[in-house]
């Protein structure tokens, strides 16, 4: 009997040493572990269901990876399923919604994302205004809509915004308590954050997620910069001493799910880093990084806003702002420096 006990003790303890090497790589401790003793943990460990908006695009495609990774539940809001599918995969983890079936995904789900939008760096024609407003705006307040009808609410609903909202200065520093301003940009991220609010309840708390220009080699502003400096042309667009409020794909997918973790934030908190810089320091280290020397003379403001038009804002006006609400809820930023992310984004 003593030598079946024994027996049996070895057994049991080669299944946990067995069930502990099979691990997940890069799922790590539990939120509440990993963000302190102020954060609330949403997640748990058998996995959570998000619903998200905008998931096959630059931010998206990582979110989903992310939250797949921590075995949780995604539920894909979309209008074209197919492609999206085409896009993200076919796991078991996914499960895709057309817009008609938006309820379906959101209902149930403990934390709904929306990252809609259509890209805004094009000349504004008329035309390109509505659908700049419509993606957002009209899809924001939808989802509120929706998440307002469900049975089983949200507990949070992460919104996505834009530090467009603050207007542009040379000289001002912005946060989240910062006015908001009067162009184009400013007016939509406005209407964008009052569409997301009309969810908020006490079933559901909403962040509006201001974000800043988003480092990826993927997309954005380093998918069209980067060709231009390899090809030993590239200089600074302006002035060069305009603010570029800059962060890391990943310190944004990180910092969404800070703010559904964390029971402390609600309402606006800034998607930037801690260290904003001007035009001419990110081309001057992103030609370091690239060993490209930088000798062609500044491009001028005129021909931008030939080409550009009223878009012309994006690239010749810039605001410099900082993330106060995520650092004092303990957000820590893999990516704090404009150098070492930028290393980081345009290799992988």
């Amino acid at each position: 009997r003593e030598r079946e006990r024994e027996r049996a003790s070895s057994r049991t303890g080669e299944k946990m040493q067995f069930r502990t090497a099979r691990a997940p790589a890069g799922i790590g401790p539990s939120p509440r572990l990993r963000y302190g003793s102020r954060c609330r943990a949403v997640s748990s460990m058998e996995g959570d269901t998000f619903a998200v908006t905008g998931a096959t695009g630059l931010v998206g495609r990582q979110l989903v990876k992310l939250l797949i990774g921590r075995g949780d539940k995604v539920n894909v809001l979309t209008r074209d399923p197919a492609r999206a599918r085409e896009t993200l995969g076919s796991f078991s983890q996914l499960g895709f919604y057309g817009k008609d079936e938006w309820m379906q995904g959101v209902d149930g789900s403990r934390v709904v994302v929306n990252l809609a939008g259509e890209p805004i760096s094009t000349r504004w024609s008329k035309g390109v205004k509505k659908e700049i407003y419509d993606s957002r705006v009209l899809t924001t307040r939808l989802l509120s809509d929706l998440i307002r009808e469900c049975e089983k609410k949200p507990e949070v609903f992460v919104s996505g915004s834009a530090i467009g909202y603050y207007g542009t200065s040379l000289g001002q520093t912005f946060s989240e308590q910062s006015p908001p301003g009067s162009d184009f940009l400013a007016r939509v991220c406005q209407d964008w954050e009052e569409a997301a609010m009309r969810a908020s309840s006490e079933d559901t708390r909403v962040v509006c997620l201001r974000t800043g220009l988003v480092l990826s080699k993927e997309g954005g502003v380093l998918e069209k910069m980067v060709p231009i400096f390899q090809l030993f042309v590239g200089s600074p667009l302006g002035q060069g001493d305009q603010w570029m409020s800059w962060i890391h794909r990943d310190d944004l997918c990180d910092l969404i799910l800070h703010s559904a973790q964390n029971a402390e934030l609600s309402g606006a908190v800034n998607g930037t880093a801690p260290e904003p810089q001007t035009m001419n320091t990110f081309c001057r280290d992103l030609a370091g990084l690239l060993e490209r020397p930088m000798f062609m003379p500044p491009v001028p403001d005129l021909p931008l806003q030939v080409l550009l038009g009223e878009g012309a804002v994006l690239v010749l006006e810039g605001q410099k702002v900082v993330p106060n609400r995520a650092q004092e809820t303990g957000f820590e930023f893999k990516y704090p420096k404009l150098r070492q992310a930028l290393q980081h984004a345009t290799k992988y």
